[in-house]
Formats: C-alpha cells, structure tokens, sequence
C-alpha cells in the first residue's frame, strides 16, 4: 500500500506507450508483443528503464494481452517474465513500482457475447495470480470498453491479487476507454462506471487510451465532478495517422505536457500516457505537472445506484421502485416461476419501465424452487432488455451473493436489518460488491412502536455499516410502513420516522407504500393518499406499482406543485393527451404485460428484445400475411428505429443486440414457413469480416456481424488473428463487394494497413470499411479504407448504401 500512502504526499507518472516502442524495435506486423518478454527481454527491460528515466514512478508490464485465451502453453511464464523486467529496471533505477497490465480479453461477456461472466473472472485470476507471485506492487486495469468485463477483471484482482510477502491486497487501479461523448462501448457513461468502480472499492479510477489529452478534458471534468477516489489519466498522444506504414499521432511531446498541465491541475492524482506517448512525452509530463500540488478529490457522499448505462441519485424526486417483480399475493407470477417462464417476468419489467419506474424490485423467493440460481437468471435476464438499476430483493444470503456478483452495476439491496446476525452477513457482501442498501428499523426486539425506537435502530445499522467501511450514503432507511387498520397511528408513526430520518440522522428513506392499506377495500385510495403525505415528509423513494394510476397520478402531481417538475413538462407529458378520471391506465398502449397490448405485435417485441413475444407475435402474423411483407413492413423498420435510437444514445448496445436476437428468433419462424413453400429469402449481398493478424479482439467484428444478417446480408466470418492473404483470398473466390476489418491494438493496424494494400491490387471492386478503439476517421483514410465506421450501425448504413440504395 507504500503507493497509495505517496499518492498523498506527490502526484505519480505512469509510463507511456508500450506497442510503439516495440515497433520501433522491430515488433512486426501481427507480431504477438507478450512474446517478447520471453525472446527479448533486454528491449523489455530497456524501455522501462528508459520511462524511469524520464521521471516515470509506475512501469506497465508487457502483459496487456496475456491471458489463456491467447497463451495456453506457456501464460505464468509470460507473466512471470513481464513482471520481472519491469522489477529489474526499478530496482536499478531505486524508485518506481511495477504494475500488472490486464487488458480486455477480446470477448463479448454473455448475454451478449459467449464468454460467460465467472469464466471471464477465472482468466484474470490466472493472471493476477501469477502476477502477484512474480512480485507486482499493483495491478493496473486498463481500456476496458464494457462495464461487465471491467467488474470481471476488478473482482479477478481483488481475489487473487494478494502479495505473497505480507499476505496484504494488491492496490488496484481501474481505467476504461470512453468515447468523445463520454460513452463505454456497452453504453456506460461517467456516472454510472464511477458508481461500479467505487463500490467494488478499487484504490484508483480513470480513462486512457482512444483520445487524446485535449478531449480527455471534458470527460475528466464530468469524473471530478462526481467521484471520491483518486484519479488517473493515460491519454494517447492525440489522434491517429498511418505515415509509411507507421502509426503516428498528432502531438509531440510538448503539446501533450501542456496538456497534461491542464489535466493535472484540474484534480488528476495519477498521468502518464497511451498509444503514441514514448519517454519524451513523459519527460516533458513530468516537468510541468511534477511541482502542481496533489488535491485529492474530497468525499462527495452520494447516494447512487446505476446499471451497466445509467446512474440514479437517491434524493431530490422521490425515486419510483416497481413492486411487480414480486410473488407475494400474485397467483399468476407464482406460476411464472414454477414454470421457469422467463419471459413473463421480463414483460413486468418493460411494463413498469415503460410506466415510469426508475428502478426494478426483483424478488423471486417462492418454496420450491432453487432462488440462488432464479435470482441471479432473472437479474441477468433482466439486465439483457432494461437499462433500469435493479432491486436485489432477498432475505436468502446465497441468493442475495449470486446476485450481487452477477449484477452489472452498483445495485440497491433490500435489505439488512438491525439484528446482529443479519448485518453481520449482509455487510460483507456489500463491502465486496458495493451497492445501497435498505435498512430495515427493527433488530432483536422487533418492531419499535415509535419513531424514535425506530430511530435508533437505524443509527445503529449506520454505525455498524461503518465499522465495514460502508459509508451513511450508502444506507437507505425504511421506516416501515405499517398496516393502518390494525394500528390507527401506525401511518403518523411511519410519517414522523421518515422526517426524522432527514432531520436527525441526514439519511435517505424508503417506504413499501402499499403496505399501509392491507385489509381495507379500495386500497389505492388510501396508497394514494398516504404515498403523497410521505413525499411530503420527505420520502426518498418509494416501491410501489407503477402501473396503478392512482399512484402514478399522485406523483407526477405532487413533483408538479412542488416544483420538481419543470414547467411541469413530464405532467403535461403524461397527461396531456387524455381527461382526468377516465381511470386509464398510464402507458397500456406502451405496456408488454397483457397480451392486448403493444407486446403482441411483432415490432414491438423485436424493439424491446423479447424473444417469445416476437416468436408468438409472427407466428400469428404469418397466418394473414406473406413471410417477406413482415420482413419489409415489420422487422425491418424495427430494427431501425432501434438503430436510430443506438445512433442518438437513447438505445444502448445490449438493448441493440437483443432487439437483434429477438428479430433473430421471428426470422427462424418465418425461415421454417418459406422453407416448406419453397420459398427463399435473396441475400441482399455478402460481406467478409475479419478481425486482423495479431489481434485476438473480436467483440466489435461479432456485433457488426449479428446486425448484418438481420438486415439481410450474408456474412462470412472469418474470425479473428486473420492473415491479409486468407482475406484477400476469401473476397476474390467470392468476388464479395465489402470487407469489415477490425483492430483494437495499435500492433495490428499494420496488419489492416497491409491487408487494404493487398486488397487493392487483388480484389479492386471491394470496399473496405474499418473499424476499433485506436482508429479515427482520418486513420481510416491514411490507410487507404473507403469508410471508418464508429458502431456497429454506422457499418450496417454503410452496407445498405453499398447494396441497397
């Protein structure tokens, strides 16, 4: 932990670009750099001394891509040399620490992907396990595009990365590749991958890599602005170009100290560089940012829970929590889980999204079944086709751990209590996995029959919390909400509590409203009513079913005469369109919950990513009307508002893939009707994807592929680590019109260069559109591709253009 205690005293200089320097040494094209550790570890060895030299503090080992899938011979060897060299050099130099590198492992986690979450934790354990033992003072997770594979990667570190010589955890730092929009590859922003990272509680955070440091500026304004923790920038020495056959970038070294001068001075406790970035640029870092005084980020005790897309802030607008993923009292939900019926469940959750929750309560405790496993089925499920946080909502411990690890974000937990035993098991888990949680204000005695007893548990589940390191903001009070027909003051108790609450013990509360009303007829009549006394009094959020319009009603009215709601658009919004009292539903022309609705039509189950819904919905469809007329008139369309909404980032790319599966699994349906008729779909034309020589990262090329053969074309897929003469081969045999190349590492555009080379004098007729995290626009076109496509769907615009248009 001596870095963490010097980060205090000084700002810290990472290293710079490793690749480059590789090149530079004769590291050929689709040439596999990890190897080097092993066939030149003098040039290894060099280049840290050389960054040390330069004023560097921490040395990146040469294990960026070392991992099983890449080395299955001979990976803690690789590892166990990398670090060593690094070692080697501090040691020389008196001063440094040596950090293991954990890249992305190239893969797609499911259910995007086919590399399932706890075999992704298990590659990185090999490495940090190997990495720990070889004597690495840190480990540094670097250019993480997906937020999945980020908390894959930090649990790894935090589990294996212990040092062998005091038994103490590895410090971890964690750094992810953002776009210019502040965006994850998998939709994550700035707040909630902030959220995910200080709840697993890494010691560092960050971005590097894919920019430069002049627009890593706003992004990093966005990052202080929200976190606590200490913050590190490793941007790339500008943007991009292919000169000769080198990748070159656009700032020297002084351009990039001036503005890493900027980035320092703005709150950056950690600099140093990506791609492009040698020991002179870190020379000049050095010089400039060296004596600007270290001000590390000061608590800012927000109560956030997010999702893999989105963060939500506990305060200010009482925060809708739907109640519906629930069994209690719900003979037909019950029956959903007996039969494993996934897809009902996922329709309660689009239904009260769709109607205005801003968070699902997810409880599937029933006698009978295995709630471990349904608990963390349904969350992931769940996480597939809904951007929304989710509620763990559990009193099972294993159910409530399965959960946790598997939750793609930083989650709300319901609950602990104030019993010894409980906290005792529920706290460590949420130390380990970060989250909120609810606080229920009972303990050994029960109940208390005033707000004041009831108070006191709740301070005293604080202090606990405390004593696990988890801090006042992450504990939400329930005040419990009790029966008002069998105690005619248990509402005026409940209310004082929740004031209380906020005015003695500064703590957010939450409320299971509906609780208040069991045994009286007309039960929204009293939930309305006492759920707007709460909000009154003060009421953080509430779990209550989002779909009654009674309660929704009582909300957006209440956030309208208390000014949380500008010009009371959202009100206007909702209910502009209809006359009070007609006692519609909200959104029932929107909800997937009843089979009359929006769910039964093709479109809207392929929009939501719900594969039964989509399978039953052309099925019925193909009864009345021609296979190829749904593919045009429905499907089709589908997909592109999806797209459209991919493109503005109001859809994120797990909704995008999943709306593709569901397309997917309508077009089996209608495959199987022409098939019998004899009938068949004509390709719209075909197209050869390929991810380059050396490079083993082949998430973007597998998402380019899956919406490409929902619109209709025929892809060859010709994996990854692919050599210019198989593609070049491939697309003359075809005679194919379109090659999709893929790189994420700065090694391998060499390898694209020279397959676009080839391709032009071999297959002239074929355009080629590029894609990866290290290229731009301008790269694209100094290596000769006829398109740089930024997603996915600016591939599939692309390709329409070409066949179609």
């Amino acid at each position: 932990m001596r870095i963490l205690e010097e980060m205090k005293a000084r700002r810290l200089f990472c290293d710079g670009g490793m690749g480059s320097l590789l090149q530079a040494q004769g590291l050929k094209a689709g040439e596999l750099p990890e190897l080097w550790n092993l066939t030149h570890p003098e040039v290894l060895r060099d280049i840290h001394r050389q960054y040390l030299a330069a004023g560097a503090d921490i040395m990146t080992t040469n294990t960026f891509g070392a991992n099983r899938l890449k080395y299955r011979d001979n990976l803690e060897e690789i590892v166990a040399a990398a670090v060593g060299h690094a070692r080697t050099a501090v040691e020389e130099a008196g001063h440094g620490y040596v950090a293991l590198d954990l890249g992305p492992t190239g893969k797609l986690l499911k259910p995007l992907g086919d590399l399932e979450f706890e075999a992704a934790v298990s590659l990185y354990k090999e490495v940090v396990a190997a990495g720990a033992e070889a004597g690495a003072d840190l480990i540094l997770i670097e250019t993480m595009s997906d937020s999945y594979e980020l908390k894959a990667a930090v649990l790894a570190a935090k589990e294996a990365g212990i040092s062998p010589a005091d038994k103490s955890p590895l410090p971890v730092f964690a750094t992810v590749i953002f776009d210019e929009k502040g965006k994850l590859l998998t939709g994550g922003d700035v707040e909630s991958t902030v959220a995910l990272l200080e709840g697993l509680r890494v010691d560092v955070l960050g971005i590097n890599c894919g920019l430069g440091p002049v627009q890593m500026k706003e992004i990093l304004k966005d990052i202080m602005r929200v976190t606590s923790l200490p913050v590190l920038v490793n941007p790339n020495a500008g943007l991009p170009r292919s000169e000769g056959g080198r990748t070159v970038y656009d700032i020297d070294e002084k351009q990039f100290a001036l503005a890493m001068e900027e980035i320092a001075a703005m709150g950056a406790a950690v600099v140093g560089g990506c791609c492009g970035t040698t020991p002179a640029h870190i020379r000049e870092t050095v010089k400039r940012c060296r004596d600007i005084p270290v001000s590390l980020p000061m608590p800012k005790k927000r109560t956030v829970i997010s999702s893999y897309a989105r963060a939500a802030m506990i305060g200010g607008k009482t925060m809708i929590i739907g109640e519906r993923i629930n069994p209690t009292g719900k003979s037909r939900f019950k029956q959903a889980l007996r039969d494993h019926d996934l897809e009902y469940i996922l329709r309660e959750g689009v239904s009260q999204q769709d109607n205005g929750a801003d968070v699902l309560d997810v409880n599937v405790g029933l006698p009978g079944i295995d709630e471990p496993s349904m608990m963390e089925e349904v969350v992931k499920e769940l996480q597939s086709i809904t951007d929304l946080p989710l509620q763990i909502d559990t009193s099972d411990i294993g159910a409530m751990e399965r959960a946790m690890r598997a939750y793609n974000g930083k989650p709300l937990i319901n609950s602990v209590n104030g019993k010894e035993e409980v906290m005792g098991q529920v706290f460590p888990l949420v130390a380990k996995y970060g989250g909120v949680v609810v606080g229920l204000c009972l303990d050994e005695g029960g109940i208390p029959e005033t707000a004041g007893g009831r108070i006191e548990v709740g301070r005293k589940i604080i202090d606990t919390a405390a004593s696990y390191g988890i801090g006042a903001e992450d504990i939400i009070l329930d005040g419990l909400c009790m029966t008002v027909s069998a105690d005619s003051k248990g509402a005026l108790t409940t209310l004082e509590t929740v004031r209380r609450i906020r005015d003695e013990l500064g703590s957010k509360s939450v409320l299971g409203v509906s609780n208040i009303s069991f045994g009286l007829p007309q039960r929204e009549i009293i939930n309305a009513a006492f759920f707007t006394m709460a909000m009154e009094a003060g009421l953080n959020a509430a779990i209550i079913n989002p779909n009654s319009e009674a309660m929704m009603r009582a909300f957006y009215s209440f956030n309208a005469l208390m000014d949380r709601d500008a010009q009371c658009s959202r009100y206007i919004g909702v209910y502009g369109g209809q006359s009070a009292g007609l006692g519609q539903t909200i959104g029932k022309s929107r909800s997937v919950s009843d089979g009359e609705g929006a769910a039964s039509s093709l479109a809207t189950a392929i929009e939501r990513g719900l594969k039964d819904a989509a399978h039953q919905a052309v099925s019925a469809l193909l009864e009345e009307k021609d296979p190829l007329g749904i593919i045009n008139e429905q499907m089709i369309p589908a997909l592109d508002r999806v797209g459209k909404g991919f493109e503005k980032g109001t859809i994120f790319l797990p909704q995008l893939l999943m709306s593709a599966e569901a397309a997917k699994a309508a077009f089996e349906v209608i495959k199987a009707k022409m098939d019998a008729k004899g009938q068949v779909q004509e390709k719209k034309g075909t197209i050869v994807l390929a991810t380059v020589k050396g490079d083993i990262h082949d998430i973007g090329k597998n998402i380019v592929k899956v919406l490409l053969e929902n619109y209709g074309y025929e892809v060859l897929d010709l994996g990854k680590d692919v050599p210019p003469e198989r593609i070049v081969d491939e697309t003359v045999r075809r005679k194919v019109r379109l090659v999709g190349l893929s790189a994420l590492m700065t090694t391998t555009v060499p390898s694209m260069e020279e397959t676009i080379r080839r391709l032009r004098t071999a297959a002239p007729w074929a355009k080629v559109m590029v894609g990866g995290a290290v290229l731009t626009e301008e790269y694209a076109r100094t290596i000769d591709a006829d398109m740089y496509c930024r997603d996915a769907m600016a591939s599939v615009n692309y390709a329409e253009g070409i066949f179609v248009k």
